[in-house]
């Protein structure tokens, strides 16, 4: 025998089902009628077969009126069960902006909760305000501040050295950021926190033209990247260069892109205090080079009366050494100050070289080279 469907005979279907009545197997079963003798049917003459055929089909009813609806058969309300129809979302010709809040406060109706939340806000408000006044003003200095202001390091290096537990106020350790002291206490650190401190760095570059000191723009070289092993000019005493050294290493003081001289580059907040602090009394000496006329009077506003950004200048010791070249010592650092200043009174700088800082002269260090600050050298 075959296993396919074609082969298998269909299967018959019962009477009931065969008769058009798909609910005949769940209908309750009637008492069964007395079955009725068998009585073979009269033969009939064909005319009047056709008149009987005529008349059971003039007694049927039309197909199209068995299958109308009786009236007052139960039926659903469709309108009344339709989802609602939601309205349009408003399209705006320009962009939505959310209106302010006092333009809101002004346009939107008052709502008839405002006044009771208002009530209410008031009521929690007033123990808050209350609280805030009562609480007690902190007493005492920030002890990274302190420590920054005496000099023993900067802020950022200061906080490292608390959450370490490194440092000492009166002999106690103090080890939580933000603890404020006496501003005459008694700061010591640890072993640990001097030699973490002799580990760092200052280098001093001698920058040449085409880079610039600090934070570069798309398309600029930063002078740090001169900071390699081959550019170094190695002395007796010096540490052996690492790249740990470049972790931290940031200028301390300007140097535009177009003046060459003497960089500072260091990794110890103490000299970067010392040399740009707000208080820094450390002189920077420059060559520089000009061209122009100088005005009646250019040279002695030059050493004190001129002003930039609304400022006045501190003054300065300015000296022409010959008809192109003029000697300045500055005690603050303003962005292009010398070059600002030649303006103001007719010149124009085309050479800058910076030549000392502090008590740290640039001496005979190459052009494009750098060494460490020996540990005879100070600011």
């Amino acid at each position: 025998m075959s296993d396919f469907s074609h082969d298998r005979k269909p299967k018959k279907l019962s009477s009931e089902a065969a008769g058009g009545d798909p609910w005949a197997k769940w209908r309750q079963p009637e008492a069964p009628a007395a079955a009725a003798p068998r009585v073979k049917p009269a033969a009939v003459d064909l005319p009047r077969k056709t008149e009987i055929k005529a008349e059971i089909k003039s007694a049927v009813p039309p197909v199209a009126e068995v299958r109308e609806r009786p009236t007052g058969t139960l039926g659903v309300n469709r309108s009344a069960v339709a989802p609602a129809k939601f309205a349009p979302k408003k399209v705006y010709e320009k962009p939505y902006k959310k209106p302010s809040t006092a333009a809101s406060s002004r346009s939107a109706p008052a709502s008839p909760w405002a006044k009771a939340v208002g009530h209410v806000a008031g009521r929690v408000a007033a123990p808050t305000e209350a609280r805030a006044e009562n609480r007690p003003t902190p007493e005492g200095v920030r002890l990274s501040k302190v420590m920054s202001e005496r000099a023993m390091c900067s802020r950022r290096e200061a906080d490292l050295w608390i959450e370490r537990g490194w440092v000492f106020v009166d002999g106690e350790r103090i080890s939580e950021l933000g603890s404020r002291i006496k501003p005459d206490a008694e700061i010591t650190i640890s072993k640990e926190a001097t030699k973490d401190q002799e580990r760092q760095v200052t280098i001093l570059l001698n920058k040449p033209v085409g880079y610039v000191s600090g934070q570069p723009e798309p398309g600029y070289i930063p002078a740090v990247t001169l900071i390699t092993l081959e550019n170094q000019l190695r002395q007796s005493g010096n540490p052996q260069f690492k790249p740990w050294m470049l972790r931290g290493l940031a200028p301390a003081g300007r140097l535009d892109i177009d003046s060459t001289g003497l960089l500072v580059l260091t990794q110890d907040g103490r000299v970067a205090k010392k040399l740009i602090g707000e208080d820094s009394q450390a002189e920077k000496e420059y060559l520089v080079r000009v061209s122009g006329q100088l005005i009646p009077g250019g040279l002695r506003l030059l050493q004190f009366g001129l002003e930039l950004d609304g400022k006045p200048l501190k003054q300065a010791w300015v000296k022409q050494l010959n008809e192109d070249q003029l000697h300045f010592i500055l005690r603050e650092g303003k962005k292009r100050q010398i070059r600002r200043m030649c303006e103001a009174v007719g010149l124009t700088v085309i050479g800058l070289k910076r030549v000392r800082i502090g008590k740290v002269k640039l001496g005979d260090l190459p052009i494009g080279q750098w060494r460490f600050l020996r540990a005879d050298e100070s600011f």
